[in-house]
């Protein structure tokens, strides 16, 4: 490919390799217009003309001092609205937002979108210019990632091509893997199952409401909270110092809801199986949500901090966990309360 390249593009696609992969040099646009500060309107839109046909946008352009030190930015739109004696000086914006080449690519598109930007600058270690990365390349980055999210979120590896002409054996292996951790992490399931087996044979009408109290409500629940983390580091809402609030939060929110589910799992379960187990099922709902919640916002500010993409121990992750704690919670409260 590099050998199909004219000798511009090959050097210019040499030097974007040179950055890491993932980093916002690596996408970035080296085709850029810049101004010089310490010029008039009338010099900046020549330079414009003279420069813009080979540089990808002109929408927005950097001010370069004599250093090529950025500056700022100028749009294309206030150029030409000025008086062409105007000075550059007076119409540059100088809190425009840079980052540096080598930073996280997906980083700096969600920098874009919650800046409004059209065009993002790409300086070096000394604030030279390098580049602009462009809204159209933010967007690809962007879904690139919600892509990998959601397919890590299903407990899936990530996979790149149109579904509908993927292999069905390429679209196997990026599930399996996750399946089979799965499927090990569920023998804790079955582990404390059977050391309360005595337990369910003394009331076998505790198992009636396993799949309502596990595989139903304290597996939503702590998925509920798991994406809701997830999106918010995704976005930059929460980083780990956060953990000691966010725990707080969700562990709140989570009784709340199960003190809602309590009540009517207290007045459903009565008519069922009668008022001890009534209780039991509603303190039990009570406690898992509160459990779970707190559980599924944990794990993905935790894994962030070991360097392991959140979106990996997400809801299926944490869900086979609240299944396995969510029982040990239920028949210890069961002991509690049926003296069994």
């Amino acid at each position: 490919m590099l050998a199909g390249l004219s000798a511009g593009e090959r050097s210019m696609t040499a030097a974007l390799l040179g950055y890491p992969d993932g980093s916002v040099g690596r996408v970035m646009t080296p085709e850029t217009v810049a101004v010089p500060l310490h010029s008039s309107v009338t010099e900046a839109l020549a330079v414009v003309r003279r420069k813009g046909a080979q540089a990808e946008t002109v929408y927005t352009l950097a001010v370069t001092d004599a250093g090529r030190r950025v500056t700022g930015t100028v749009s294309l739109r206030d150029l030409v609205l000025a008086r062409p004696d105007a000075a550059v000086a007076d119409l540059v914006d100088d809190d425009a937002p840079r980052v540096r080449a080598t930073d996280a690519a997906e980083d700096a598109a969600r920098l874009m979108g919650e800046a409004n930007l059209l065009d993002l600058l790409v300086v070096d270690s000394e604030d030279r210019l390098l580049g602009l990365l462009t809204i159209d390349d933010a967007v690809e980055i962007l879904e690139r990632a919600d892509t990998e999210d959601a397919a890590r979120q299903s407990g899936a590896a990530p996979w790149s091509g149109h579904y509908m002409y993927v292999r069905v054996t390429k679209l196997a292996r990026t599930r399996a893997v996750w399946l089979a951790v799965l499927l090990l992490a569920a023998v804790l399931t079955v582990n404390v199952l059977q050391i309360f087996e005595d337990s369910l044979e003394q009331v076998t009408a505790l198992a009636l409401f396993i799949p309502l109290l596990l595989v139903g409500t304290g597996g939503n629940a702590g998925a509920q909270s798991a994406s809701a983390a997830v999106r918010a580091i995704a976005v930059g809402e929460v980083r780990l110092a956060d953990l000691p609030a966010v725990v707080w939060r969700e562990l709140r929110v989570g009784l709340l809801l199960g003190t809602l589910l309590g009540a009517l799992g207290l007045l459903v379960a009565s008519l069922l199986v009668g008022v001890q187990v009534a209780v039991v099922v509603a303190v039990t709902l009570v406690a898992i949500c509160g459990w779970a919640a707190t559980v599924g916002a944990t794990m993905p500010l935790l894994a962030r901090r070991l360097g392991i993409d959140p979106a990996v121990v997400s809801a299926p992750l944490v869900t086979t966990l609240v299944d396995a704690t969510g029982l040990l919670i239920y028949f210890s409260v069961a002991r509690v309360v049926l003296g069994i």
